[in-house]
């Protein structure tokens, strides 16, 4: 008997799992990519005839468990109404019992992919500036991701920067979620799923306190530190590398040209200590913002001679304006004794 190769066998397996959509508005087109809990499908909306985005579970859930999941994620995000957050259409079941939401399908590239084309670390900041934006509008509605990593970062086809995947989100105590839903504060995952030493999230982007299972208490620092990790990656092209003794290694070990202030406003974010880090996302664009604007940085205290430099750098054309005048009045005064 002829063996069947493994593409044909990844095919017909990729067949079987594929969600049966009768009954519903969408069409299947093709997959997009597959997690452990769920996956994801480019389908067409038949009543509003566009492209959508469809997350499923990969499996029917008896237990409850990812199906409670996969709810709390879509019930996020139809709450985060914000541009760099992608927007929720629909949610429901399939015949099969597997629980799906819809969203909105974005044309772009993820931002580790993204990445390879910013050429310049005023790119790669402007990125990151728009990033922190929809982190700090979360964490004012009171809502922490746990999972930011490049790979759940979209970049779309106009340059807009959408935050994805929010399937470990939590919701905290205070913001606006726990003033007009005070029966979902502290809403996350079920306790069973998240308890104390439950390790959830991405390890090379996951803070000190999240990777030692602290879920229960933590904050929005653990959101910073992952957008200290986020910056890391831009800086460097690789994820944040730590030494034997677990102390990171600074950006600029990696790469000479990166600039010190642009290394410190990483290191900050990435402090081991939530108090030592930036105390909001808002606090992280701002430093951002100031390095972009060619002004010093809280997180980099200059020397004299650094000052010196960046304020020529800004006003280059003055400074070429002063130095072709002294110029040319020392060759007046050469030539004509006065």
């Amino acid at each position: 008997m002829k063996s069947l190769s493994d593409s044909t066998i990844n095919h017909l397996k990729d067949l079987v799992s594929e969600p049966d959509l009768s009954g519903t508005q969408y069409r299947l087109i093709h997959r997009i990519g597959q997690g452990g809990m769920a996956t994801v499908y480019l389908v067409y909306d038949t009543r509003l005839e566009r492209e959508v985005a469809l997350k499923v579970l990969n499996v029917p859930d008896a237990s409850g468990e990812l199906i409670s999941r996969l709810v709390s994620e879509a019930k996020v995000l139809a709450r985060l109404e914000h541009p760099g957050i992608i927007p929720i259409h629909d949610v429901g079941t399939l015949p099969d019992q597997r629980v799906y939401y819809v969203m909105k399908y974005v044309h772009g590239r993820r931002l580790d992919e993204q990445a390879t084309l910013l050429t310049t670390t005023a790119d790669r900041m402007r990125i990151m500036q728009r990033i922190c934006e929809p982190v700090s509008f979360a964490h004012s509605q009171g809502v922490i991701h746990r999972d930011l990593k490049p790979e759940n970062i979209m970049v779309g086809a106009f340059g807009e920067v959408l935050i994805m995947d929010w399937g470990i989100a939590k919701i905290l105590g205070h913001g606006v979620f726990s003033r007009t839903h005070p029966q979902n504060a502290d809403e996350s995952l079920p306790a069973h799923i998240t308890g104390h030493g439950t390790i959830l999230g991405t390890p090379a982007y996951m803070s000190p306190e999240q990777a030692k299972g602290e879920i229960d208490t933590l904050k929005e620092s653990t959101d910073i530190y992952a957008l200290g990790a986020i910056l890391y990656f831009l800086l460097t092209g690789s994820p944040p590398v730590h030494s034997t003794d677990s102390v990171i290694t600074p950006p600029r070990e990696i790469n000479k040209k990166i600039p010190k202030a642009a290394q410190a406003i990483c290191l900050k974010a990435m402090a081991p200590t939530a108090q030592a880090r930036y105390q909001s996302a808002e606090e992280m664009q701002k430093e951002i913002d100031r390095f972009l604007d060619g002004l010093p940085v809280k997180a980099y205290p200059e020397n004299p001679f650094e000052i010196a430099g960046r304020w020529m750098s800004r006003n280059y054309f003055l400074v070429i304006l002063i130095l072709s005048y002294l110029f040319i009045r020392t060759l007046l005064l050469y030539f004509t004794g006065r």
